[in-house]
């Protein structure tokens, strides 16, 4: 089964090789029709830790590193 892969924004780096990425998501509102925007938060494992507050990531599951880590950073992007 492939690993997924999401795209987000950092938007925590106080952790050491640990930073804090907000995905957002889209989709029609299933009655109104209307576009809707709803995001979620994962802990990403950044080991080089060179990642700041605003980049652009990419992010990819990955075994468990801790108790909140299930994710890695893979690349920025552009």
């Amino acid at each position: 089964m492939p690993k997924r892969i999401l795209q987000g924004t950092v938007v925590s780096d106080k952790q050491a090789k640990t930073v804090i990425v907000r995905v957002e998501r889209t989709f029609l509102h299933p009655l109104l029709r209307k576009t809707v925007r709803r995001s979620k938060k994962y802990h990403a494992h950044d080991e080089a830790g060179v990642k700041k507050i605003g980049d652009k990531v990419l992010i990819q599951e990955c075994a468990p590193k801790s108790k909140l880590k299930r994710w890695e950073v893979v690349a920025d992007q552009a």
